[in-house]
């Protein structure tokens, strides 16, 4: 190598070197800082003074010598340079200082005071153990090696080195509680398994009939765009002002919406603005995608998460309440449209930082700061999201995992389901509204992560409640691929699906979004049948031809429950052709001064085998485009009894 040139290695080390990182163990390129290739005592020394201790690199210099692999130690020798008070006031001042210090990154970063806290431990860490090791080692080191102010004695380095090892066993109880919050651990795989009950139930008996004029039509991502959008038509606010992208699905006087905070558009309008507050609030209807800036007139918003001091909610309510652990928080607002931080409390249940749930809630006037501190079973109905939604599918995922064991986890797996994958590496889970709650739904499949459903789960945000459904059928991503196959042609893109139920058969809804994220179509998926796909560009449409392929199907709504836009239709049978499609067996109708052609698919429509041309009927029947799709034979009127000779046309 040229003289004056230095290898990349060589470099490295010196800075590490500088750095206060003894790299005398690690070989250079002929010895880095010794003389020579055969590697002398003095090749890589660090010259501390302590003897030929670690410090020193010894034989172990030259061309990478024999010592192994290369390790590290830190040289705490640059705490010699820091200048240390000479009077015992000094010392008071310093720590008095080291106390302000300490209390202002505690304020600014606010973490739990509880053992559970994975943030606590983090910042005793970093400004407590770390600080308080550093000082002990050098100590000892300095008592050990001497100096010109300070002589060598054994029994102080003792001490100083037993005090080093305070913090490091501190940090060691952390990591142990880490541990044994394992599922590994005997015993904590059914603790995991029961953090969350479910109970199974029958879907046509527990999930209504849909509800169409109160369905959601729109997902968070399109919500968002309306928002947005309708933030622009306010010059006054959009100058000052931006929506936050937390928009919380609530149900707002019996009605689905998403709600979100104005905040501050940057440091200076908070400047400007923050003794006026923040005065309004973003909604937008999930059913009718009217978007809204709700003005609050005298009693703005002074607590929210743009606020950078004092008003900061995630400061304000910790600091409040320094002893609990807050999970994530959300924005809602009571029947009055009052707004509200719902902040919740989590606890671990299995060891330090595991099995994780909610005990209590802490609900924040957003405009007064004023607290409320509730049990869950407190709080008050209007409230929506208690439980976060990942926290709900985390709890069940522990329950479909560890049932039977942590064992059977990952060797036989027997029983061992999980919810389904979402697109783009989130979780996949949509909200439901139900019993003027909000519900997480989200589909269950087996371990062996395929295409298909054995179910699905639906947990209520508030109460965590949850039910499990049993039904076989294609997974949401698998649905949103045969609705999008509808309409490839115009390349849109189907929203995540909710579930709801359509004539007692569960049934996937999702709208279908175009380049920009505008919706332009709605698509229905039967989840048992997911090749039965409707696509309209209207909800009642999408709903009318859905019902009309159901009951091509041969299914039909239990005793009961009426479909929409049914019409009924008498006369006399004028002919009759039976014919198979995809393996069901349907008889096509025709009647006297009708030009209309009825499908009456079997087996649900069972009894058309008993009539005969000639015969009189009358039935219920949907529109279709080419037929119209009989729904239910009237019974009592027209049946003519089959005879020996009676031959069907």
């Amino acid at each position: 190598m040229p003289v004056g040139q230095t290898s990349g290695l060589d470099a490295l080390l010196e800075a590490l070197k500088q750095s206060g990182v003894n790299t005398g163990n690690i070989g250079g390129s002929g010895g880095a800082r010794g003389t020579g290739a055969s590697g002398s005592d003095d090749a890589g020394s660090t010259g501390a003074g302590d003897g030929g201790s670690s410090t020193g690199g010894g034989r172990r210099g030259g061309h990478g010598g024999n010592g192994g692999g290369p390790t590290f130690s830190f040289d705490t020798s640059f705490m010699d340079n820091i200048k240390k008070p000479q009077s015992k006031g000094g010392m008071i001042a310093l720590v008095v200082v080291a106390i302000v210090v300490l209390a202002a990154l505690y304020w600014w970063f606010h973490p739990p005071i509880s053992i559970h806290s994975v943030d606590l431990w983090l910042f005793v860490a970093i400004f407590i153990l770390l600080p308080i090791f550093l000082f002990f080692t050098n100590k000892s080191r300095t008592y050990k090696a001497g100096s010109t102010k300070v002589a060598k004695d054994a029994g102080k380095a003792k001490t100083f080195k037993a005090l080093a090892a305070v913090p490091v066993v501190v940090a060691l109880v952390g990591v142990l509680g880490g541990v044994l919050s394992l599922s590994i651990i005997p015993g904590n795989a059914e603790k995991y398994a029961s953090v969350l009950k479910t109970d199974t139930l029958d879907f046509a008996t527990d999930i209504h009939e849909v509800n169409y004029s109160e369905i959601p039509v729109i997902d968070r991502d399109s919500a968002i765009l309306l928002g947005n959008r309708e933030m622009g038509s306010i010059p006054d606010y959009v100058s000052q002002f931006e929506v936050s992208t937390l928009y919380s699905q609530i149900n707002y006087q019996g009605e689905p919406v998403r709600v979100s905070p104005l905040g501050y558009a940057d440091l200076f309008k908070w400047f400007t603005n923050r003794e006026a507050g923040i005065p309004a609030y973003a909604l937008v209807n999930m059913t009718t995608q009217d978007a809204e800036i709700v003005r609050l007139g005298d009693s703005p918003i002074h607590y929210s998460q743009s606020e950078p001091l004092v008003r900061n909610i995630d400061r304000h309510v910790q600091l409040s309440y320094p002893f609990y652990m807050f999970d994530e928080k959300s924005f809602e607002i009571d029947e009055d449209g009052h707004p509200w931080w719902i902040c919740p409390v989590k606890e671990f249940t299995i060891g330090l930082f595991g099995g994780t749930t909610i005990s209590r809630v802490v609900m924040v006037d957003a405009t007064t700061g004023e607290c409320q501190d509730l049990a869950v079973e407190d709080v008050p109905e209007w409230v929506d999201r208690v439980y976060p939604a990942e926290l709900l599918i985390q709890q069940y995922n522990w329950y479909g995992t560890y049932l039977n064991g942590w064992l059977n986890s990952f060797l036989g797996q027997e029983g061992v389901v999980k919810t389904t994958p979402g697109t783009d590496g989130a979780l996949g889970y949509n909200y439901i509204a139900k019993d003027d709650d909000v519900w997480v739904y989200t589909g269950v499949t087996s371990a062996t992560a395929d295409n298909s459903i054995i179910g699905f789960v639906m947990v209520n945000q508030r109460t965590q409640e949850s039910h499990f459904y049993s039904v076989s059928g294609a997974t949401e991503e698998s649905a949103m691929e045969s609705a999008e196959g509808q309409v490839q042609n115009l390349r849109y893109t189907a929203t995540f699906p909710i579930l709801i139920n359509v004539a007692d058969q569960p049934t996937y809804f999702m709208a279908l979004k175009d380049g920009a994220g505008l919706v332009k179509k709605f698509a229905m998926v039967d989840i048992q049948r997911y090749q039965n796909v409707a696509v309209g560009d209207t909800v009642a449409d999408t709903q009318k031809t859905y019902e009309a392929l159901l009951a091509t199907n041969g299914v039909n709504a239990s005793d009961g429950t009426t479909l929409t836009d049914v019409l009924t239709a008498s006369g006399t049978i004028r002919s009759m052709a039976q014919a198979v499609i995809e393996s069901n067996s349907h008889f096509y109708v025709t009647l006297e001064g009708d030009s209309a052609i009825y499908d009456f698919a079997l087996p649900s429509l069972l009894d058309i085998v008993s009539y005969r041309v000639g015969d009189a009927i009358t039935f219920t029947y949907l529109e279709g485009d080419s037929t119209n799709v009989a729904y239910e034979i009237v019974s009592g009127e027209g049946n003519a009894p089959l005879t020996e000779n009676a031959e069907a046309v």
